[in-house]
């Protein structure tokens, strides 16, 4: 699992260090990952170290120190390392210590017009280390005018290796935000522990891949901001049937999906959850509807009852259920009941409507997109009389900020849906998964999710325990924002398990069988 914090957290851990005066160890340290990390990349680029053209963009603070050190090193090993001040200033000890290995500064201010960006494109690797964890904004000034005319300039081909130092400048370390111009990073060096930000959309696609180098202050962190679990994760904690297992312990879920028009929902949701492994699929539903369900997956108990009717551990609610009001009557009697559900598509307005007026029961996990959050958020603001809600492109602007809201709105799990995917608990758990191929974002996609994720909750609805492997912090709403979070795991890898390539949601759920049958 993937723990990630931001960076007053991260500042705070080291506070007691410094005080005691082991910055520079500190410091010296995380110079020392980071220049290893360009190392590695550059012998992987050109066979060696030695003779390499490096260009550090220096801040005028501890982020610009580390990669002033990191620069020293290499030049040690052979590098021709150039500094590019882009402040009025540099770290001293740092900015001697390139001097003595070898090393050259370029005051930016002081520099002919053009000669920045050039050097810059002329290099084999570019060190980000102008903005750190403290830094409130993107770059600013000539910073900011160097990144512009580099980027408009940036070749389709043979473009400079980037190596951000903790965080490439310009992302938000805590939200991911992104503010001003922004040198997308092929790697991210992140010290003591990986910045949230780095695991948060839209900042996350400016920081390739994500490193963390151990400096000494890691006994010394909180618990995390944010957490995003791995295949060994999802192996060791999908619920799984024991030897003394039955159907009904396995986990029932209900499903009430599907319309006259928009039948196709309830079979892509049913036979999901049947794949990812429930014990029982009830579908409600009208007679055609349920007649394709039953010809698709014979395995579906299929019913015109009402919730109130059927024993079930789980529900899924709302997908392709519009225009129908029967199963408009159904989702309504599933939101204000006390079991967990999760609520899609056609059942997110009645969840905020029910939300606003405090009759959503417990244990709800709602499954919007950024639209669908505009939406929920909206009906929610009018429905209270509260302030204008945010739209699309503020949601996807800062989509931690807006998920952590709906969250706390409405006492439900919030999964965001997207490239990244987030899901927020109202007691501030956060968990960030990025496993999915692009070609999900396909029609069917997110009724194949919810089935998934029905499953999962099923499986570990009766099982206070299911996820103690994790840790205490997987409890209450947590254990349901982990289940949300292992289903959108699991459907990632079912899209990516033949490569990259279209994936019908008819062709995942048959993928999510083999997913589940592999213990990585």
């Amino acid at each position: 699992m993937i723990a990630a914090y931001t960076g007053a957290q991260v500042r705070d851990a080291e506070a007691p260090f410094l005080a005691r005066g082991e910055g520079p160890a500190l410091m010296r340290r995380a110079a020392h990952g980071l220049a290893l990390a360009c190392a590695e990349r550059l012998r992987a680029r050109r066979g060696r170290v030695a003779g390499a053209r490096v260009v550090v963009l220096a801040g005028t603070g501890n982020n610009g120190g580390d990669g002033l050190w990191a620069g020293a090193e290499l030049a040690r090993r052979g590098a021709s390392v150039l500094a590019v001040a882009v402040g009025d200033r540099l770290h001293p000890e740092a900015a001697a210590a390139l001097a003595a290995a070898g090393g050259r500064v370029l005051p930016l201010a002081e520099s002919p017009e053009g000669e920045g960006p050039a050097r810059v494109l002329a290099a084999d690797l570019v060190l980000d280390a102008v903005l750190g964890t403290g830094a409130r904004g993107g770059l600013r000034g000539a910073a900011a005018d160097l990144v512009r005319a580099v980027l408009e300039r940036w070749p389709d081909r043979d473009a400079p290796l980037v190596v951000a130092c903790d965080v490439p400048s310009g992302v938000s370390a805590d939200t991911g935000a992104v503010c001003g111009p922004v040198l997308p990073a092929d790697v991210t060096v992140s010290f003591g522990g990986a910045k949230a930000g780095l695991l948060l959309p839209p900042g996350e696609r400016s920081c390739g891949e994500v490193r963390t180098v151990r400096i000494g202050i890691e006994a010394a962190l909180p618990a995390p901001a944010l957490r995003r679990l791995e295949p060994g994760d999802v192996a060791a904690l999908w619920p799984r049937p024991g030897a003394a297992s039955h159907k009904y312990s396995r986990g029932v879920v209900g499903v009430v999906a599907g319309s006259p028009t928009y039948p196709g929902a309830a079979l892509m949701c049913t036979r999901a959850a049947v794949d990812a492994g429930a014990g029982m699929v009830r579908h409600l539903g009208d007679a055609a509807t349920r007649s394709l369900v039953c010809l698709t997956s014979p395995e579906v108990v299929a019913s015109e009852d009402h919730p109130a009717d059927v024993h079930v551990q789980a529900w899924v609610v709302g997908p392709g259920a519009v225009g129908d009001p029967a199963q408009e009557s159904r989702i309504g009697a599933v939101l204000g009941g006390g079991l967990p559900a999760v609520v899609d598509a056609g059942a997110l307005t009645a969840a905020a409507r029910a939300a606003a007026e405090g009759g959503l029961g417990p244990g709800k996990v709602l499954t919007p997109h950024a639209g669908e959050l505009e939406q929920v958020l909206a009906w929610l603001a009018a429905l209270r009389g509260d302030a204008d809600a945010p739209d699309r492109a503020a949601i996807e602007a800062e989509p931690a900020r807006w998920v952590r809201a709906a969250a706390e709105a409405t006492g439900a799990v919030v999964v965001l849906k997207g490239a990244t995917t987030l899901v927020a608990a109202p007691d501030g758990t956060l968990l960030s998964q990025a496993d999915g191929s692009p070609w999900l974002a396909t029609a069917g996609s997110g009724d194949t999710l919810a089935g998934i994720m029905g499953a999962a909750l099923a499986g570990c609805a009766e099982d206070p325990d299911a996820f103690a492997a994790a840790g205490d912090w997987a409890r209450g709403d947590a254990r349901l924002a982990v289940a949300a979070a292992l289903a959108v795991a699991v459907h990632g890898y079912a899209s990516r398990l033949d490569g990259l390539g279209p994936v019908p949601p008819t062709v995942l759920a048959g993928n999510v069988r083999r997913v589940l049958r592999s213990r990585p």
